[in-house]
């Protein structure tokens, strides 16, 4: 096995880098669908405005994970 010096770090995802994505993924899509349920039999506008912006936040963390998927890397 060939050890390979680079001056810069190599764009990769890794196994293991693949595995916590994958679980970020999960665990901020699960969060999303409660927080759509929960937003949708609130009738408080007080408390739908919080689970709102709940729904915003996990939204926003799923697409960044799928930007990372979607960036990928290079296979070295």
């Amino acid at each position: 096995m060939e050890n390979k010096i680079y001056n810069e770090v190599p764009t990769i995802i890794t196994g293991k880098d693949l595995d916590y994505l994958s679980d970020m993924f999960n665990w901020n899509y699960s969060a999303l669908k409660k927080m759509n349920v929960a937003v949708n039999q609130v009738k408080s506008e007080e408390i739908k405005e919080i689970l709102t912006k709940g729904y915003n936040l996990f939204q926003n963390n799923l697409n960044l994970v799928l930007s990372l998927l979607n960036e990928g890397g290079t296979n070295e």
